[in-house]
């Protein structure tokens, strides 16, 4: 190609020098030069032409190469990502049954504690009041056959210092001493067992609190846990345990 445009060029050079014909336009040229290079052109412009095409075709060649690469390249990206996305997608849906699963196991073990914990609690209830009331009921009766053989000891010692007047005083004033210090004992056993009756129930009291703490606390929990599941795309509501 290159001496096609020198050929050119030097065709150029002769018709710019070439001396030029009176009166006219024209000019002389010499003709052998001329020929000669214009055989130069016509032998060169077909080997550039072939080279051109040669060059023509290993781009198509090329171009197709590049396209059927890429669209094999497309292909296989699609199908690479496909089958990515279903297993992110199977793994999702695995993992979420896994939550759900933990979480039914949770939700239940919670209210199997919660069930146990309250009927430990009400057996527990039962079984102080229980004592408690027997505890009472004995004091009470021990209180009240204090306070009536006190009673009948202040009546017989009455009725032997009745004939003596002194005697019959100071046997009065005995018998009302001991029958004031009979009630204040038997009131002294009442207020004692009231009062151990009252600590014993504000220990099952503390017990029971203590216990719906830990079950608030494990559904507070829970309930995360159940949230965070649904904000994955779960639909399924958090279980409501009502106190």
């Amino acid at each position: 190609m290159y001496r096609v445009f020198e050929a050119l060029d030097e065709l150029v050079t002769i018709v710019e020098e070439a001396r030029g014909v009176p009166m006219t336009s024209g000019c002389v040229v010499p003709r052998g030069d001329v020929l000669e290079l214009l055989d130069d052109v016509r032998d060169a412009i077909p080997r550039e032409l072939d080279d051109a095409q040669d060059v023509l075709d290993h781009r198509d060649d090329l171009i197709s190469k590049t396209k059927h690469e890429t669209e094999h390249g497309l292909d296989k990206a699609r199908t690479d990502a496909n089958e990515m996305v279903t297993n992110a997608r199977a793994e999702a849906e695995r993992m979420l049954a896994d939550a759900r699963a933990r979480a039914d196991r949770m939700l239940a073990d919670a209210e199997h504690q919660a069930e146990r914990a309250v009927s430990e609690g009400r057996r527990e209830y039962e079984d102080l009041v229980g004592r408690a009331r027997a505890e009472a009921d004995r004091m009470a009766q021990a209180g009240r056959a204090s306070y009536e053989r006190a009673v009948e000891e202040g009546r017989a010692e009455q009725t032997r210092l009745v004939t003596q007047t002194e005697v019959v005083q100071a046997a009065h004033a005995e018998s009302a001493r001991v029958i004031d210090a009979a009630s204040d004992e038997a009131d002294r056993l009442r207020g004692e067992c009231d009062a151990y009756v009252d600590g014993k129930l504000a220990e099952f009291e503390e017990l029971l609190t203590h216990t719906l703490r830990t079950v608030g606390k494990g559904r507070a929990s829970l309930r995360a846990l159940v949230s965070h599941d649904g904000g994955a795309g779960s639909s399924r509501a958090p279980f409501d345990y009502r106190d």
